[in-house]
């Protein structure tokens, strides 16, 4: 299996993640193997909202967050048909690590932001993928 630096992207913070995704391609460059971009969406038909929300609906954003995912991608770093693009579903930090194992990951490249009380006491997504990662972790700020 081909080795690959994973940029785990926010597409709700576009201009924050333009970094990330920028620092991803360097390394990946730098180490001759693939870059890998995931984004997550949460899962709604596991919550108690999800009654609310149809499997067309769920449909409809996954193809949607694909679209920008795919937009987002090459307005930053450019076309490239060896990159490859991943849309999970679920909790931010799980889906990450399980996309790394996946596809093999040297390193996850992924983004910090301000830490609030919650942060503090629960964890963000970063601080849980680094304690649990099977790779590196480099955190952009």
């Amino acid at each position: 299996m081909t080795r690959t630096v994973l940029a785990a992207i926010d597409l709700t913070q576009p201009e924050d993640q333009k970094a990330v995704l920028t620092k991803a391609r360097q390394i990946a460059d730098l180490e001759g193997v693939r870059l890998s971009v995931v984004t997550v969406l949460p899962d709604f038909r596991m919550s108690v909202v999800g009654t609310f929300f149809s499997d067309e609906h769920t449909h409809e954003m996954a193809e949607g967050s694909r679209v920008a995912l795919h937009k987002f991608i090459e307005e930053t770093v450019g076309r490239d048909a060896e990159t490859k693009h991943v849309i999970r579903m679920g909790k931010t930090s799980e889906e990450i690590l399980i996309t790394a194992e996946e596809l093999d990951a040297q390193v996850i490249v992924m983004g910090a932001h301000k830490p609030n009380l919650r942060d503090y006491l629960i964890g963000p997504n970063a601080a849980q993928i680094a304690r649990h990662a099977p790779c590196s972790v480099y955190i952009v700020r």
